[in-house]
Formats: structure tokens, sequence, C-alpha cells
């Protein structure tokens, strides 16, 4: 982040019948559409940009060839000095968490991986496990307080024993990550927590003070990069806001060549983001 003043998350979430056409023209199927709308994305806007977040389903649902160009997409990302996180959101009992900690962090190779903690700390510690084997430094974030509507419905349900879910959620990511906070005071297992909720951040912030947030929701959901100050309360590195359609959308509310216009909104994010968490 200090190299790139960034703290910006470009979400990978490519729909084959969105792409952009100026980098798909010469492609031979839909995966290597996707895998070339993703270079030329990464290439446009990710120098105003810390990582890459590539959506698993998006690349999955194209069998075979869809997880090749995934490996294709992760490999031209680090290859452009970018963080890569793995957005798949797992969580089973823990021979299966072990193997998809491999999956994701020793075959796809990628830095951290987003996982669902609702079946327990069982179902989490393979995952951070697998992480802190690497010789790379890698991590996790688990799901908090997520961006969606329907949140609430059980995120936000009280417990008997007082605070909500996603509080005691939040308890479960600091006691998971405790063993893990580095000089620099932040964990390697981090949190999501959706910028379409702001009014959550602060409590948030105070049940994990080491934990790295992931902020997405941030343009297309109507999440505002202004709103998300206590996320960066530990210093700049504290908060990843991540934008997905915002970014590769860009062209079409602004009008121009994709590229351009993903380049110009990934750097106003990045500006804005950099000048609220100083």
């Amino acid at each position: 982040m200090a190299q790139r003043e960034s703290q910006i998350v470009l979400g990978l979430d490519p729909d084959p019948a969105a792409l952009w056409p100026q980098a798909t023209g010469a492609a031979q199927t839909p995966a290597d559409a996707v895998a070339a709308h993703c270079r030329a994305l990464i290439d446009a806007a990710g120098p105003a940009c810390v990582a890459v977040k590539p959506q698993l389903a998006c690349f999955e649902r194209l069998g075979a060839a869809g997880w090749r160009a995934l490996e294709a997409t992760v490999a031209h990302a680090r290859g452009r000095g970018l963080l890569t996180i793995a957005d798949g959101k797992r969580g089973d009992i823990d021979v299966t968490a072990a193997a998809y900690g491999q999956a994701l962090f020793d075959t796809l190779g990628v830095d951290i991986a987003t996982v669902n903690p609702l079946m327990g700390g069982d179902a989490v510690r393979p995952f951070i496990d697998a992480a802190r084997a690497r010789s790379e430094p890698a991590g996790v974030l688990l799901l908090v307080r997520t961006s969606n509507p329907g949140a609430a419905d059980i995120e936000d349900l009280e417990l008997a024993a007082g605070g909500t879910v996603w509080e005691r959620l939040a308890a479960l990511a600091a006691e998971l990550g405790a063993a893990g906070v580095g000089a620099a005071g932040l964990s390697d297992v981090g949190a999501v927590v959706g910028a379409t909720e702001p009014r959550h951040l602060a409590r948030a912030r105070e049940l994990m003070p080491h934990a790295v947030f992931l902020l997405p929701g941030v343009g297309a959901q109507g999440g505002r990069v202004e709103q998300l100050a206590p996320a960066f309360a530990p210093g700049r590195a504290g908060g990843l806001v991540s934008a997905s359609r915002s970014i590769a959308g860009a062209h079409l509310v602004a009008g121009g060549d994709p590229a351009d216009c993903a380049r110009a909104e990934a750097e106003r994010l990045r500006a804005l983001a950099w000048a609220l968490a100083g």
C-alpha cells in the first residue's frame, strides 16, 4: 500500500455477456474472452490498485477452461505487482476446509482468501494453517458483516448471550487472528465488512483492532468511500476498498474508451481513499 499509495481492490466479476469488446475480439472461446478481458482490466486499472479480487464463481461456471482463465488472471495480476484475493467464501468441515486451503493457497497461489466462518472455528483454522504454511505471507478474510441487503436476516440477529451474530463472528476473527499479528499491528486474519453499512464500522473496529477490513460494496451497491473512515483507525493498511462493476463498467456511465474510463475511476477512488485514511 505504501509503495502504490492505494487501498483499492479491483474486483474481477467477468460476465461473458458483458466483456470489453476491444479486449476480447480475437478470443476463440468464452474462457479466452474472460481471460483477455481481465488482462485488459488489470492493465488499465491495476496501477491505481493494490490488489485484485477474482470472484471464483464467475470463472468456475465456465468449467475447466474457466479455471485455466482464473489461473492466468491470477498470474497476470501477480506479474503486475498486485496482491490476489480469491473471493470464494469457502467454508466446510475441517477435512474439506484443508483441501480448499490447499487448492487456493498452494495450487492457485493466491495471497488471501475469503472464508465463511458460520460453521465455527474448526472450519476456519485449516485455511489459516494453509496460509501460514506458505513461504510468502498470506492470510484469510472472514465474513463478518457482509454488504448484501439480506445480511440483516441472520447477521444482525440478537444472541441470547448478548450482541449480534456478526459481533460474535468479529470476536471469532479477533481470537483466531491473535497469533498472527505482525510488527505493523495487523493480523493475517481479517474481516469482510460491507461498505454498504458504515454504521457498523466503528463497532467492528472496536471488536477487531488488528484486523484488515475488506470493504466491498463501493459503487454499484451504493457504498461510499467517504463513509469508511473508522476502518482506517489502525492506519491506511487497515482497510481494503473493493470496487468491481463501478470500475469495469465506468465507460457505461462516463462514455468513452473502457480502459481509459476504468483507469480514471480507479484513480479517483484511490485518491479519495488515500486522502480519507490520512
